[in-house]
């Protein structure tokens, strides 16, 4: 008499998760969102390619008393004002709250939860996936924008460590502002709505009020990991000097790791235990 067979071990999390990141990674870089994606991070592009082709005519794209201001420091303004400050929170709003309330408003949530896989490994596959289609597309536009406006007065290879320095940056804003927006993806109802509240309403203003209200903020760890510094003495500085009070770059990496692994795990254990009625 031979035993009947035994079901097979469900997968590991990791294991799970990776597959939901094959099959995420393709849907995403396909989807409407990955237009609009291009379109934020196309303005810069445009912005940069506008200003070379004036200062090529012999026009300085920016002037500061009568002075141009050179590449280097356009740049660093493009990357805090254009990416840091916009394009990074504003995709990981969207994409982050959309993990698990697309498959919500889909009604296809119940298909991803009836496979033998922590439900756990579904959020944090897809929050991979988004990741990486992100970065795909962000960092290589930071690259053009570099290659246009540096040797407009600068060097490249002199900068070079600072746009390396700006791309872990970026990369790193998308993470913990996607891991962020996952959970309020997990837990809201209306969780876009919400995400934006955030970043173009709350840390706009947190950021520039002063005492303790900007350290409740993303962007004010993200302001102290940022390379480039405005010359002084000019309007250009009084950007920065808003934000005189920047925490030191082992506080600002400590922070963000916090916020991200928290989220992501806050995140994680309540798409594990929440039950998602969907509606008819």
């Amino acid at each position: 008499m031979t035993d009947a067979p035994r079901p097979s071990a469900s997968p590991s999390f990791m294991y799970a998760a990776s597959r939901v990141f094959e099959l995420s990674i393709g849907e995403m870089l396909w989807s409407r969102r990955t237009v609009f994606m291009g379109l934020v991070v196309g303005f810069p592009v445009l912005a940069a390619i506008v200003l070379r082709l004036l200062s090529s005519l012999g026009v300085a794209p920016i002037t500061v008393n009568n002075h141009g201001v050179d590449g280097p420091v356009i740049f660093g303004l493009m990357i805090w004002i254009f990416f840091v400050r916009i394009s990074v929170p504003v995709l990981g709003v969207f994409y982050g709250t959309s993990l698990i309330a697309d498959e919500v408003e889909d009604k296809t949530i119940t298909y991803l939860f009836s496979r033998p896989i922590p439900r756990g490994a579904v959020l944090v596959g897809k929050y991979l996936a988004y990741l990486a289609c992100t970065t795909f597309v962000i960092l290589p536009a930071v690259v053009i924008v570099w290659l246009l406006m540096i040797p407009m007065g600068g060097s490249l290879g002199a900068s070079f460590i600072d746009l390396t320095k700006d791309l872990v940056l970026l990369a790193i804003g998308l993470a913990v502002y996607g891991a962020l927006f996952a959970l309020a993806g997990a837990a809201l109802k209306r969780p876009l709505l919400s995400g934006l509240v955030f970043v173009l309403g709350w840390e706009q203003i947190a950021m520039i009020l002063p005492g303790y209200l900007r350290q409740l903020t993303v962007a004010h760890y993200l302001q102290g990991m940022v390379p480039h510094a405005m010359p002084s003495n000019t309007p250009l500085s009084l950007i920065q000097g808003m934000f005189r009070e920047v925490p030191s770059l082992s506080e600002s990496l400590i922070s963000l790791g916090l916020i991200m692994v928290v989220s992501l795990w806050l995140a994680a254990r309540t798409v594990t235990r929440k039950e998602y009625v969907l509606e008819q």
